[in-house]
């Protein structure tokens, strides 16, 4: 009598967008008909948007109403979810090298592990990059994860309280935050914090005064707010930021953080209780350890159809990715949402094809523009290519709309239309009854 063949064991390691939406679509369509076994390993327990972390930050978005299981999530579409960090791979015996996860007291709660593999998608994502700055690793906070944006909303609420109870004036700097990179994440959640901060004073805040106690820094060291974006996105940008009173300062490189305050190259000195950092984005080191090819950003070389020039057994997708840019000369991929997405879509239908002995063209990359939310102020930004079949200038409620419509379409990636529509319907009438911003 013949043997079953096994099914194909399709590791994917990260569980952002990218990885998420690849896992479940390839757990809906191999996983639940036995022709793959598809495993998601994944450090944390739910899953959170990362564009949204700048609202998680400053308190305008609930992580309770806006997370998402990975253990539910595997059940419902036919993947396995394994709790977990990659530490290592032996690519000689195709298996992924996990270590143990312990809790908060250092009990084990999982071994350190070995999970075999016939194809692996790193899909791992990125991390903030300090470029060796002094004191940023000490004194300021990044915004890679969900946990890092909930630490800087305690503190800015703690701060709140703090000057709200004191008997005495308020100190120069007590509640000024200085954020550095005015990339979209920098230029998001000044915009943000701008709104948010004067919704917290609004709840009985009476003794501080926004215009007066509340100064938010944006600090970039190129020549211009946003400076990979088109130049019209970033003028009107500046022109909204500068209405709201943001102290933006171009041309200026940190030196070094220091416990309350930031020191300029050229020596001056923004005093602040909070310092976030957001100025450019890294892979992690240890894929540079891995035996692939990286680049000196760690991120993986990968060829015309995501895969390590070094194992065709191995791809890579995401903000980990070295993916060529066709049409754009030496230039790479950028890290943004859509290009995760656009490379998980693809490897749906090329791990497919590969499981079926075809081959697959070559992935390509379209840029369907850039959208900068600023808040409840305004949305700016542009679509171009195929998606208008040109370049349309956005600014105002339609630009918020399609900005918006960029994280409904992850949830229809991994929920469908229905639970996507029922769950915005659910959110939006819980909304009447809570906070505008998070108050804890």
């Amino acid at each position: 009598m013949k043997t079953p063949t096994p099914p194909t064991r399709i590791v994917i390691v990260g569980g952002g967008a990218g990885g998420l939406e690849l896992a479940t679509r390839l757990g809906d369509t191999l996983g639940r008909k036995g022709r793959a076994e598809v495993t998601l390993i994944e450090r944390g327990r739910t899953h959170f948007w990362k564009p949204h972390l700048h609202e998680l930050a400053a308190g305008t978005v609930d992580l309770d109403v806006h997370e998402l299981d990975y253990l539910a999530q595997s059940h419902w579409h036919g993947f396995k979810y394994r709790y977990g960090e990659m530490v290592g791979l032996d690519r000689g015996a195709r298996e992924v090298l996990v270590g143990p996860v312990t809790d908060e007291a250092g009990d084990e709660i999982v071994p350190a592990r070995r999970i075999g593999y016939d194809l692996l998608v790193l899909a791992i994502g990125s991390q903030v990059n300090d470029f060796g700055t002094p004191g940023v690793a000490e004194h300021a906070i990044a915004l890679d994860s969900t946990r890092q944006a909930d630490r800087f909303h305690r503190r800015l609420v703690n701060a709140f309280l703090r000057a709200h109870a004191q008997s005495g004036p308020l100190e120069p700097g007590q509640l000024d935050v200085a954020i550095v990179g005015a990339g979209a994440t920098g230029v998001e959640l000044s915009a943000e914090l701008h709104k948010s901060t004067r919704e917290l004073v609004s709840y009985s805040l009476d003794n501080i005064d926004p215009d007066k106690h509340i100064r938010l820094h944006l600090i970039e060291a190129s020549p211009r707010i946003l400076p990979a974006l088109p130049e019209r996105i970033s003028a009107a940008a500046r022109r909204m930021l500068d209405d709201l009173g943001v102290e933006v300062h171009c041309d200026a490189r940190v030196a070094e953080v220091l416990p309350k305050a930031v020191r300029l190259a050229d020596g001056r000195t923004i005093e602040a209780e909070m310092v976030v950092w957001a100025a450019g984005v890294k892979a992690a080191p240890f894929l540079a350890q891995l035996g692939l090819a990286v680049n000196p950003l760690n991120q993986i070389q990968v060829d015309g159809q995501l895969r390590s020039p070094d194992d065709p057994c191995i791809y890579a997708l995401g903000d980990c990715a070295a993916a060529a840019w066709a049409g754009h000369e030496g230039r790479n991929v950028p890290p943004r949402a859509q290009a995760a997405h656009q490379q998980a879509m693809y490897l749906v239908k090329a791990l497919r094809r590969r499981l079926a002995g075809r081959d697959s063209p070559p992935w390509r990359y379209r840029d369907f523009g850039s959208l900068v939310s600023l808040g409840e102020y305004t949305t700016v930004g542009n679509l171009m290519g195929n998606f208008v079949g040109g370049n349309l200038w956005l600014e105002g409620l339609f630009a918020r709309w399609m900005y918006q419509s960029l994280y409904k379409m992850h949830e229809v990636a991994l929920h469908g239309w229905w639970r996507t529509a029922l769950t915005t319907l659910a959110r939006l009438i819980a909304a009447q009854t809570e906070p505008r911003v998070k108050l804890h």
